[in-house]
């Protein structure tokens, strides 16, 4: 690992913060921000469950703004930690600010703090923890909490 932490560390860093993470997309009205499918996947093999909206789909990054304000409470956005899911977060930020619902960049900002460049894209989270697990000795699925509870994704995918 490059951070100098070692992998057990790194991976219940991980897991508490994955936890909370999995808790609070559960609520009702809470949405979950992503590029695309392959990071809803990856999303998904780690248990998060409630609705997971992609953000390209092939609309307007302000209709999908719009349906977030019409189907949501809450918007948590984990987009890839390069430029373009930076650039995609802010965009996303400024379209939603003047409406009435929670923003939260909290949990990007601090999953990228745990993997310190090790990793930039979401879609790869799923294969980096479960590197991790495997060099603690254990298939990742013993550390992850139960399977998600379904796929109520909004309309906007």
């Amino acid at each position: 690992m490059r951070s100098g932490r070692s992998a057990e560390a790194l991976l219940d860093e991980f897991l508490e913060l994955w936890a909370r993470l999995i808790s609070e997309s559960r609520r009702p009205g809470t949405v979950v921000v992503v590029e695309g499918e392959r990071d809803r996947r990856s999303l998904r093999r780690l248990g998060l469950g409630g609705s997971v909206v992609l953000v390209h789909r092939g609309d307007s990054l302000a209709a999908v703004a719009h349906r977030l304000t019409q189907h949501s409470e809450r918007v948590i956005t984990l987009t890839d930690w390069d430029r373009e899911g930076g650039r995609l977060a802010h965009r996303l930020k400024e379209f939603l600010e003047a409406e009435s619902l929670s923003f939260d960049l909290d949990y990007r900002r601090r999953l990228a703090r745990i993997l310190r460049g090790e990793l930039v894209h979401v879609e790869g989270l799923y294969g980096w923890a479960r590197r991790l697990a495997e060099a603690r000795g254990a298939p990742l699925d013993h550390f992850l909490p139960d399977a998600a509870d379904g796929d109520d994704d909004l309309a906007t995918g």
